[in-house]
């Protein structure tokens, strides 16, 4: 079963693969559907990887006419994300990939669940301009082709996957000598399904006393050409070095695995 079709037959908007309903004669009704509630990712940006599907998932409630029938084959739904300050043909762009799963919770009410889905990549509908804030909105069509849009149901972000690295040398090195620490910070580029280097970015040199529990900072440096990432610092004692990256209105935030180091 697809929506897609029928949702860009009605608004224009990018299709909805996977809710497939028959065409309909004449301009579609909306049901009788009013959603109550829409939460993407428990409330959690949704961080998609440079390429691959990103699926997280969604819950839903809605009320309805006494009597309509929300059954798998007869009603389905689902969240949609769109921009700008209405709500219009052209501006609901990113949908899931399939309806949700709705249970009814009395005669008139629902509770749904289901995933919603992103697609970067070349062949994918995600782009690099689309890592912001959308607004949410959901969907509902019958099998008779009726549907609704509704708006104005919160917000969500979609953000870059990151990639962060840390090496520090010499290992093992004398107390007092300078040790070189190297890195990468790295981000999605939906366009290319590749990672790229998030020029100047700031990020931190952290370090953790062998023993301790918790990482301190050290330094703040920016990524420079390619994302890459190099500082020094004085050797003292046994530990662990990485760099963090407290991300952006853009882009997840990261920490790199460490490196150890053992100080003579």
């Amino acid at each position: 079963m697809r929506i897609r079709a029928t949702v860009a037959a009605v608004t224009g908007a990018l299709a909805l693969s996977a809710f497939a309903v028959p065409a309909a004669q004449a301009a579609p009704a909306a049901p009788d559907v009013t959603f109550t509630k829409v939460t993407i990712n428990n409330g959690k940006p949704i961080v998609a990887r440079a390429a691959g599907k990103t699926s997280v998932p969604v819950t839903y409630t809605f009320k309805h006419a006494a009597g309509l029938d929300i059954g798998p084959d007869k009603l389905f739904t689902g969240p949609a994300l769109y921009v700008g300050a209405s709500l219009t043909e052209e501006n609901v762009r990113l949908i899931g990939d399939e309806p949700g799963t709705c249970a009814a919770t009395s005669s008139t009410t629902a509770s749904c669940k289901g995933f919603f889905d992103l697609h970067p990549g070349a062949e994918g509908s995600l782009r690099n301009t689309d890592a912001r804030t959308w607004k949410v909105a959901a969907i509902a069509v019958t099998d008779e082709g009726d549907i609704k849009i509704q708006s104005g149901l919160g917000t969500t972000q979609i953000k870059f996957h990151s990639k962060l690295t840390t090496d520090a040398t010499p290992e093992p090195v004398r107390k007092g000598a300078t040790i070189t620490v190297k890195g990468t910070l790295t981000r999605a580029n939906w366009n290319t399904g590749k990672y790229t280097g998030y020029v100047n970015a700031p990020v931190t040199l952290q370090f953790k006393k062998k023993g301790a529990t918790a990482f301190t900072t050290v330094k703040t440096v920016k990524a420079g050409a390619a994302g890459a990432l190099k500082t020094t610092v004085k050797a003292s004692v046994d530990g662990t070095y990485r760099f963090a990256f407290a991300g952006s209105s853009t882009t997840a935030p990261i920490n790199a695995v460490g490196d150890v180091i053992d100080v003579k």
